[in-house]
């Protein structure tokens, strides 16, 4: 996956998450038969509180549409059995609204063209962003009624708060001051408090680059938050050689998480 065309960091990502109208989180099935790419994809959608499966062919796919009824689905057209046109014609025969996301090949513009007409919703060409995937899938569901935006964007581990709408960040009650990457990086952490995330994760979600990036960006950024969270303070975030990095509470803190 191309990271040429991600966004910024942190760029249009302010919006509260997308929740079913019964409160639930929002339901997305990944359609691909490139798994690393299926899996990129999936760990993109859960990562913005999204209930994710996953199908590596057309049939596959239709059964699982039937029993995970997603709210969106974002469907290669090239599959190893049937065609991507004709799992959509499948789907749509059971939930003729659903909105359906296409991945075509990079200027295939018949691939387009059949998508749309077919009925799919919208497209994105490969190589993609997993920003431009998120974005197209929230207008998608929007448009839809299908989810709507959660209001809440206070993000809360321990004595450690994060306003993603206002970006004010504190410990303690006491004001700290980020840069945009910094913010993006105590984000995913405070997103996924005392998981284990490893540097290619990080790498791919604050970064945007696959797997095999320049991990030493990571080591150099949680350095800059260590002195700016834990210098002075009960230490938060902890490194666990060769596995990652975790954010943690600290011990007799107690814990909130304000994300699912």
């Amino acid at each position: 996956m191309s990271s040429g065309n991600a966004a910024p960091a942190g760029a249009g990502d302010e919006r509260g998450q997308l929740r079913r109208p019964d409160g639930s989180p929002v339901r997305v099935l990944v359609v691909d038969d490139e798994a690393t790419l299926a899996e990129l994809l999936s760990m993109a959608l859960r990562y913005e509180g999204w209930d994710v499966r996953s199908a590596g062919d057309g049939l596959t796919a239709v059964r699982l549409a039937r029993e995970f009824q997603p709210d969106s689905v974002v469907l290669d057209i090239m599959l190893p059995d049937i065609s991507g046109l004709e799992v959509l014609k499948r789907i749509h025969a059971d939930t003729p609204d659903l909105p359906v996301l296409f991945l075509t090949a990079k200027d295939a513009v018949e691939e387009r063209i059949a998508g749309l007409t077919a009925g799919g919703d919208d497209y994105v060409s490969k190589p993609f962003s997993l920003e431009e995937v998120v974005a197209r899938l929230r207008a998608l569901m929007r448009r839809s009624g299908r989810g709507t935006a959660r209001t809440d964007a206070l993000l809360v581990v321990g004595d450690l708060t994060l306003d993603e709408d206002s970006r004010e960040v504190r410990r303690g009650g006491a004001s700290i001051t980020l840069t945009a990457t910094e913010f993006e990086l105590l984000r995913y952490l405070m997103r996924n408090p005392r998981r284990v995330l490893s540097k290619a994760q990080i790498l791919d979600r604050v970064w945007h680059y696959d797997f095999g990036g320049q991990s030493n960006v990571v080591e150099l950024y949680i350095s800059y938050l260590r002195k700016k969270i834990d210098v002075g303070r009960s230490p938060m975030i902890h490194t666990l050689r060769g596995a990652g990095y975790a954010l943690r509470p600290v011990s007799g803190v107690d814990e909130e998480v304000g994300r699912p």
